[in-house]
This record gives C-alpha cells, structure tokens and sequence, in this order.
C-alpha cells in the first residue's frame, strides 16, 4: 500500500497558536490557578482531551459568571462578542486572547462598518462560534446568510448600504453565489471574501490528491466546519471518502486499497495525522 498524504493538511496558524498558547499558559500558572478556556478550544477530541489531562478546563460559554474570579481563560481561536471580555474582567480573570488574527480583523471590520450605520451581512454557519463573536461586534446591524435561500429571503428593503463578509471557513462557492444574489437587492459598498486560504488550500490539495487514489480518509473532528467540507468534497471527487477522528476509525476496506490519501481538517493534530498513516502502513508489513 503507499500513502499519499495532501500537500496541506492539518493545523491552520489560528488553531495551532491556540493550541500553543493553551499549553504555555498551562506551563506558566501551576500555581493551583485555574486555566480555563471559553467553550472547546478547536474542534477536535483529541486534542482537547490531551490538553484536558494537563489541567485545561472548559467554561461554557454562557457561564462566564461561573469562572473564578483569580483565574486564567483563554479565548479560542474562534473569538468572542466583546460583551464577554468586559464580564470577564468585571469578574477580575486574567484573559489571554488566542482569537486567530483573521477572525480579529472580520470583528474589526463589523465595528467599523456598523458605526458607519451599515448592515453588516455574514456569510456563515449559525451555531459556529466565530459568527456568534462577529455579530457581537456588529451589533444591531448585523445580518446573516447561512445558504443561497437565505441570501434570496434576506429583507434589505430599509437598508441604504450593507458590506458583505464571510465567516473563514466557510464554502468559497457558496460565497460567491450569495455575493451574487446580493448584489442585486441591495447597494453593497463592500464585498469582503474573509475566506481563510487555509481552507482554501486544503481544498485545492485535496481535488489534487483524489485522483491518485482509491480512496480517501478525511480526518478531523465530526463537529468540524471545515472537515465535514473537506469530505463533502472528497465525496464527489473519490469513489470511497471516509471521516475518521483516530486511526482506531479507519475503515477495514481501507487496507485492502494499493492506494490511499489522506487529509485532515485545520484543528487536526500533527500526531493524528501521523497515527492514522502508521496505521495504514502497518496493516501491510
């Protein structure tokens, strides 16, 4: 059997400063201070649970008040509306802000756009955390899309300018269609593909990689954005695409393949990737 891995795959710079700045955190406060994090740090079990055993806990997110008040908590990659920072140090907890700098610059954009008095249109998944921490910072003015049906039911009757950003995990082509369907209803001063790369490019490796195998394990954590995009997507392009979140998942036709590719979403980790890999190879010694 021969692996071929894509040529990106894995941690984004957002989710791997996280992880990072999680661990260093942990390292520098062993004083029985508390270290929490807001909500799950990155979507994925594996590296929560690792995190988990050196100390981290996780506040949920609608349980600031709940923090110790002499604690750390650190704010995921995928940031926070700015009501939450000001609880927080109401309640005297030390915040380290891992936000990732792109989803920064998208709250940074919101703000300044909806005290110019525009509606600030996203392009994004409801319940994903990044959206949540944007509309904070949008306030009254924000609007969101989650689809092409979204975009057509979208009431802009009232609104004299609107900007358009995206959430940046979210469908390139998706995006595309709804700046589309925008442009037509509203007087949009502003279209901003707020798309990470790294999704972008994981999705350019993998329409390379899919053509060279026989099947194609994706691996991340089911609850996912980008990872349940990269298998919708290997699903089209590959006769066999799989999800799996340990190399313990892999499923058994997978070792009768000559060749198999994998991928993994931004908050896969490094060793995750490379468990699955041993595994593969292993089966065929």
């Amino acid at each position: 059997m021969e692996v071929i891995r894509a040529k990106v795959l894995g941690y984004c710079m957002g989710v791997r400063r996280a992880v990072e700045t999680a661990g260093d955190a942990l390292l520098q406060n062993t004083d029985k201070k508390k270290v929490y994090t807001l909500g799950p740090l990155i979507h994925n079990q594996t590296a929560l649970d690792a995190l988990k055993r050196r100390g981290l806990e996780i506040l949920p997110e609608g349980d600031v008040d709940k923090a110790d008040k002499d604690s750390v908590v650190i704010i995921r990659a995928h940031g926070v509306p700015p009501e939450v920072i000001e609880r927080l140090e109401d309640r005297g907890c030390s915040i380290i802000n891992a936000t990732c700098t792109r989803v920064t610059a998208s709250q940074k954009i919101a703000a300044q756009y909806a005290v110019k008095g525009a509606v600030v249109i996203l392009a994004g998944d409801r319940n994903h955390g990044e959206v949540t921490g944007i509309a904070g910072y949008a306030g009254s003015h924000f609007a969101l899309v989650q689809n092409r049906a979204d975009a057509k039911a979208l009431d802009l009757k009232n609104t004299d300018t609107a900007v358009l950003l995206s959430q940046t995990t979210f469908s390139p082509v998706e995006f595309e269609a709804i700046a589309g369907i925008l442009k037509k209803k509203c007087h949009l001063i502003d279209v901003m593909n707020t798309i990470c790369p790294a999704t972008k490019e994981r999705q350019k490796a993998l329409r390379k990689l899919c053509p060279q195998v026989n099947g194609v394990l994706v691996i991340g954590g089911r609850n996912s954005a980008n990872t349940s995009r990269l298998l919708l997507a290997a699903k089209k392009l590959c006769a066999h695409a799989d999800l799996i979140e340990t190399a313990g998942e892999i499923p058994a036709e997978y070792f009768a393949m000559q060749k198999v590719g994998i991928t993994a979403g931004a908050s896969t980790p490094d060793e995750v990737i490379n468990e699955v890999e041993q595994k593969l190879l292993e089966k065929n010694l």
